[in-house]
């Protein structure tokens, strides 16, 4: 099992190079019919992407095997809310692949009278779920790390010497008062959108893996909200992520600490 999971390791970099030549084909496509090519050259792109596609499907046979390992690790985590998210999406991979597998094999004619539009729609729906609950891991980590650093910040600054200058509600109230409780709220509440919008920048900027799975996970979710009809955007849209989602994939292959763990 270790043995084919270290194999097949190393056909993800091409798989990724090959996911973001077909989405680039797909982007492509979309502008050369927008800006009205001739049908022949437009013909030859799709016939490309098609091709790649296929391609993908074919390095991605056993994939089912490395998610189901990666599922096994993440059932050991201590953080429970962690090993909910990524245990279930592993799973969910895993009937992603196990899906695709299938899907290869009616394409190829392997496996005669497959129905390949629900076959494919199928594997949309598990890779639809496991993206939603990558997105949700990301987004718990992100709100441990804000934590984090208000309580390093809390610790940091010292407590201040002057009481609270907070207006008593009477005074808010009282007609004699310059100044109505909407103006004193909303420059409150813009100073706090403020601190909160430069602490999120600061967390992010300081952990580049997580910036770039946020960014990935959130580019690759309308690939199947789109394939699914939940929310379709169209084909320019979703080449566009998906090219962005394979150049942040190919980044962290290259630059591997830019993974994130676990």
């Amino acid at each position: 099992m270790d043995s084919w999971v270290r194999f097949n390791a190393q056909s993800q970099a091409k798989e990724r190079v090959i996911r973001a030549a077909q989405y680039a084909c797909t982007l492509l496509g979309y502008t050369l019919q927008k800006g009205g090519a001739a049908a022949e050259l437009h013909r030859t792109v799709s016939q490309l992407e098609a091709h790649m596609s296929l391609t993908r499907k074919l390095l991605r046979l056993g994939n089912s095997v490395e998610a189901l390992e990666a599922a096994k690790r993440a059932i050991h985590l201590s953080d429970s809310v962690l090993r909910l998210c990524l245990t279930i999406s592993h799973l969910n991979r895993a009937m992603y692949f196990a899906c695709d597998n299938i899907l290869w094999a009616g394409k190829t004619g392997l496996i005669s009278k497959l129905d390949q539009h629900k076959w494919s729609q199928r594997s949309f729906k598990y890779y639809l779920f496991a993206l939603i609950l990558n997105l949700t891991r990301d987004v718990y980590e992100l709100r441990l790390l804000i934590e984090c650093e208000e309580r390093y910040r809390a610790s940091k600054s010292p407590p201040s010497p002057y009481p609270s200058t907070a207006l008593p509600a009477d005074h808010l109230s009282s007609p004699s008062s310059p100044a109505s409780p909407a103006a004193i709220a909303l420059p409150a509440m813009s100073a706090w959108l403020r601190r909160r919008l430069h602490l999120l920048v600061t967390v992010l900027y300081s952990n580049p893996p997580l910036l770039l799975d946020l960014l990935k996970n959130s580019c690759d979710i309308f690939i199947p909200l789109d394939r699914l009809g939940i929310y379709t955007t169209g084909p320019g849209f979703v080449g566009a992520c998906g090219l962005a989602s394979s150049v942040l994939s190919i980044l962290t292959i290259i630059n591997p600490w830019l993974k994130l763990k676990p």
